[in-house]
């Protein structure tokens, strides 16, 4: 499945992996969980509970990059780097 066609399903989990403060200078994007890339090792059952595909996404798809190859040695197979946040905002708004 794309990007986009996961977008167009509306079946997805949205995941922010930047640190907090940033999603406050940069801003937010609407329906996305923040769980900070640091925290993801963490959090990786919180996150195995979500069905569907997972987006993840942080400024620049340097650390969700990262977080998805850390999940991908985990078991995950259902997640995809969304890239910067910017990226994910213009593509959300191609899909609505």
């Amino acid at each position: 499945m794309t990007f986009e066609e996961i977008l167009s399903s509306g079946n997805y989990h949205l995941i922010d992996v930047r640190q907090p403060e940033e999603l406050v200078m940069e801003g937010k994007v609407e329906g996305a969980v923040n769980i900070p890339l640091a925290t993801v090792p963490l959090k990786k059952d919180e996150i195995k509970e979500m069905k569907g595909p997972k987006i993840i996404f942080c400024r620049s798809g340097g650390r969700s990059g990262q977080a998805c190859q850390f999940l991908a040695q985990n078991g995950f197979d259902d997640i995809y780097n969304g890239g910067g946040f910017m990226q994910v905002q213009m593509a959300l708004e191609q899909v609505k």
